[in-house]
């Protein structure tokens, strides 16, 4: 909300510093989500566990996620790519933990959002390194392109994108405009992101349970704006020309990373999904050249 830093990304914060403390399987390791988080190790479970099922399942989602989003990441480098942005970074550490030589990390985020990190990350003594570089964008006033150009990105270099906790907030138009301007990255890109299921009519328990949610984020001023089935995404990352599309389940993303990965019960609306994809731009000779037919229209 404007004026104020995003509730929601507090939240995901405090989880993701409890699963460092928590009596449970390590499935991300972040040695900065503590401090960051404001909050002493001690009293995390009492602020973020209240005994029940969901949180801790909630918590081992994000975890995993943050690690399957890290791996993309050390995938990309070692593919070539020189940039990595982070889209609604929040609390996010991976920029000041960035362990690629190299890669320049942009943080994209809320102007108040990012001015509240900058506190935390004062407050609590951690070092912001030159590799990393914040764009401030207000999708009210301003674009993703502009703050990007204006942080110094670079349209022509092979580039990652991570899109985490993000797109359920977005209108279907936005995200498939964000996933356009992506896909014009004139090098390759790759892009990882979640998003949630439509809630499961047939259930009336978890349809119950998913509108509880929903309207506790609205109330915060923060609504789920579109939910996806993994053939609807499929078919919008197809007609950007995305090939390679990778989607996951929260349970299939954990059962990487844990022995014995939590089983989500039928009362629990459908887990969130985890997609990851690539673009490749076209070759030089499969570009038109100049005054031929095919010539693109360039008086946009």
């Amino acid at each position: 909300m404007n004026g104020q830093p995003s509730r929601t990304a507090l939240a995901t914060a405090y989880a993701r510093a409890y699963h460092q403390v928590a009596a449970e399987p390590r499935v991300f390791t972040d040695e900065l989500a503590v401090p960051i988080a404001g909050i002493p190790a001690a009293e995390l479970g009492e602020t973020n566990d209240s005994g029940d099922e969901w949180p801790r399942l909630r918590r081992l989602f994000l975890a995993g996620r943050a690690r399957f989003a890290e791996d993309t990441i050390a995938e990309a480098v070692a593919d070539g790519a020189r940039q990595a942005v982070i889209l609604g970074a929040g609390l996010d550490t991976f920029g000041c933990r960035n362990p690629h030589p190299g890669l320049r990390v942009f943080e994209v985020d809320h102007p108040d959002t990012q001015a509240w990190k900058r506190q935390r990350l004062a407050e609590a003594d951690i070092a912001i390194p030159t590799s990393l570089t914040f764009a401030p964008v207000d999708f009210e006033t301003g674009t993703l392109a502009a703050g990007l150009a204006a942080a110094g990105f670079d349209r022509t270099a092979p580039t990652v994108f991570a899109w985490m906790g993000v797109v359920f907030y977005l209108t279907p138009e936005t995200i498939t405009g964000t996933l356009r301007f992506i896909a014009e990255q004139a090098a390759p890109v790759r892009v990882v992101l979640d998003y949630l299921y439509p809630p499961a009519t047939e259930n009336g328990a978890a349809q119950a349970a998913m509108t509880a949610r929903a309207d506790r984020v609205a109330a915060l001023g923060e609504p789920w704006r579109s939910y996806f089935t993994a053939e609807e995404f499929a078919r919008v990352l197809g007609d950007l020309g995305y090939r390679d599309i990778e989607d996951r389940s929260a349970p299939e993303v954990l059962a990487d990373y844990m022995e014995q990965p939590p089983t989500y019960p039928d009362s629990l609306p459908r887990p969130p999904h985890i997609v990851r994809a690539t673009h490749r731009p076209p070759s030089a000779a499969q570009r038109p050249r100049p005054g031929s037919a095919d010539r693109p229209d360039t008086s946009r």
